[in-house]
């Protein structure tokens, strides 16, 4: 296994793990970005008010986008199962 190789692998790795937490990390970021909204303008200063809606958030966008991280994931791990012998040997 050569420097260049586990450079790659690693690369995409990174990348598909980035691409996974993306949807729920914006889903999470634009709920914050609206209970923050709408706290300055209200005036209510609860700090637990902002937790529920962020969950709730990343749920909702874990329910939504599960099949294509599925789909991501089982992709990438069976291109690492079918090139696994081009990964050990030469």
């Amino acid at each position: 296994m050569n420097p260049d190789l586990v450079l790659s692998l690693t690369t995409k790795a990174l990348e598909v793990a980035l691409m996974l937490a993306a949807p729920m990390l914006l889903f999470g970021l634009i709920a914050g970005l609206v209970v923050s909204i709408f706290q300055a303008v209200t005036q209510i200063q609860e700090m637990t008010l902002s937790f529920i809606p962020k969950i709730l958030a990343v749920v909702i966008a874990l329910v939504i986008f599960f099949p294509w991280m599925m789909d991501t994931m089982i992709s990438f791990t069976i291109n690492l199962f079918t090139n696994i012998n081009s990964y050990i040997g030469k």
